[in-house]
């Protein structure tokens, strides 16, 4: 194989990846995505002699750049710097998992070599939505963000099991092609029905899934509102008191006596709030007035808020100064419910956009601060919470989920609102940020991975973007497109039963883990040995 055509299987392999991110091309495609890539790996590996490994890492660089920019462009709309650091970072971590396998591969042979391809890949996906710089938008198991009617079983792995089987089957339909010329008819129609049944089989377990899956009924009345403000005009030129007009409007219009919930996008009320005098923001008490009239119902909006500290009161790493004066304060996106109550929960977001929101390892890097904060940026970013908090139900002990944005592309994450009591799940998000680009698409699509991990129906409030209300399938039943003002409402049943990927989060993640780290002190060892 010369350099010409390893170049072109490179480019194929990042051209294949990329079409399960857009609505006009389907998941399926990612199980032979890699297969051009391990073509050019494999050749490589048969002359190691006169190529070092290096030279895999340049070829896989170049099937994930292509892949990453064909995916990610669209970030560019909100931040120029933010793209090129995802593209660059996760081009690079890509491109190490792929030169950990080859090297494994050189010095294991094949066997140990594809199969730690499949574990060093689920470990750095399993690592990277724990981390703090964190970007797991382009999981492989995402890839079936438009055709979840086929991984229904999500709700028994999360999407690392749908990473497993996609680099399972690119390996085994690698080995039948390297094999095609060298096995008996045999042995070829043996792999060749044992790629099939792997491919069929999930795909018929998950249609069987979708078509039989009852909900037990428990149904609640909702409204989700869609404002449609400006992302880029709402923190400068509208008052915040203005577009919570807006927002009752668009929902006064949808509401009738038996709506349950009132659910308003990502930081609705952004007047500086400060937490421990919430009853007398404004806002607020327009919210409570609107209710009056729907005594049944709690509204949940997002909001940015602040929480002071007093001389002496002990601090967090995201506190900062009130200038000209002693005392000190943490911001936080939030979301809080009101209801009939006297009270009011307030749940902070804990999954913060890297650069945006939050300065990744800041006690290590104070010297950025500076240079981060004038590239619009955050560095020491907003406080967070380390539990998923869950607002009940004033009127019975129905549990909601209140997810903030960005929230929703972590499964483990989500299921930690499920197994803290929410029957119901609700994201609240401002996807505006980019424009009408495939970013707000994707993000809104990810809501429905996460109705099948854990069967809980899914109401979305989007400032603009996508509003929709998800069952527990992770269909679609109603939505508002984008750039629409209005309101969404439809009846969205709770549930109480707990998923196996609820209880157990990702559990593939944390196998492969210990798996891949036996692989390393395996190859550690050999290495040791020959070279005494």
């Amino acid at each position: 194989m010369n350099t010409k055509r390893r170049i072109l299987l490179s480019l194929l392999s990042g051209l294949l990846l990329t079409p399960a991110w857009y609505e006009w091309g389907h998941g399926l495609i990612l199980i032979v995505a890699l297969v051009p890539l391990l073509l050019v790996e494999d050749d490589l590996d048969q002359h190691k002699k006169e190529f070092g490994s290096v030279t895999f890492f340049r070829y896989a660089s170049l099937t994930f750049l292509i892949w990453n920019t064909a995916t990610s462009w669209w970030i560019f709309n909100a931040t120029a710097i933010g793209v090129v650091a995802a593209v660059i970072i996760n081009t690079l971590m890509w491109s190490l998992v792929m030169w950990l396998f080859h090297i494994a591969k050189r010095k294991l042979g094949p066997q140990i070599g594809y199969f730690s391809l499949i574990l060093f890949w689920i470990t750095w996906e399993y690592f990277y939505h724990n981390s703090e710089v964190s970007w797991p938008w382009l999981s492989l198991g995402n890839g079936f963000l438009y055709n979840t009617r086929l991984i229904q079983w999500y709700e028994y792995t999360g999407i690392l099991g749908g990473s497993l089987w996609i680099l399972l089957l690119n390996v085994l339909i690698l080995n039948l092609i390297k094999g095609y010329a060298d096995i008996s008819r045999r042995q070829l129609l043996s792999q060749t029905i044992l790629v099939l049944v792997i491919i069929a089989g999930p795909i018929a377990i998950s249609l069987v899934r979708f078509h039989t899956y009852q909900e037990k009924p428990d149904p609640k009345t909702v409204v989700a509102i869609q404002p449609n403000i400006d992302p880029y005009e709402k923190f400068v030129s509208i008052p915040s008191l203005d577009q919570t007009h807006i927002q009752l409007s668009e929902a006064a219009k949808a509401a009738d006596s038996t709506v349950d919930y009132f659910f308003a996008p990502e930081t609705s009320i952004n007047n500086n709030i400060w937490m421990d005098e919430m009853e007398q923001v404004p806002d607020i008490r327009m919210i409570r007035e609107f209710l009056r009239a729907y005594p049944k119902a709690a509204y949940i909006p997002g909001i940015q808020c602040y929480k002071r500290f007093l001389p002496g009161d002990k601090l967090s790493d995201n506190v900062r100064e009130i200038p000209g004066t002693d005392l000190k304060f943490e911001s936080f996106n939030a979301a809080i419910q009101i209801d009939s109550s006297n009270r009011i929960p307030v749940y902070i977001k804990s999954k913060l956009v890297v650069g945006v929101e939050k300065m990744p390892y800041a006690k290590y890097m104070k010297f950025l601060e500076d240079f981060t904060v004038r590239l619009g940026g955050t560095f020491r970013g907003w406080g967070t919470q380390d539990h998923r908090g869950v607002f009940f139900s004033a009127t019975d002990s129905t549990g909601m989920g209140p997810i903030i944005c960005y929230e929703s592309v972590y499964g483990e994450f989500v299921t930690g609102y499920v197994r803290n009591g929410a029957n119901l799940l609700c994201v609240v998000t401002n996807d505006g940020w980019w424009g009408d680009t495939p970013g707000y698409h994707q993000h809104n699509a990810f809501s429905s991975l996460r109705a099948i991990e854990t069967r809980r129906s899914i109401a979305r409030s989007a400032n603009t973007g996508i509003s929709c209300l998800i069952d527990q399938r992770g269909e679609v039943i109603e939505e508002l497109g984008w750039w629409k003002r209005g309101a969404v409402k439809g009846t969205l049943n709770a549930n109480d039963v707990l998923t196996y990927y609820v209880k157990n989060g990702d559990y593939i993640g944390r196998v492969a883990s210990y798996f891949a780290l036996l692989i390393l002190l395996l190859y550690a060892v050999r290495s040791l040995i020959r070279h005494k």
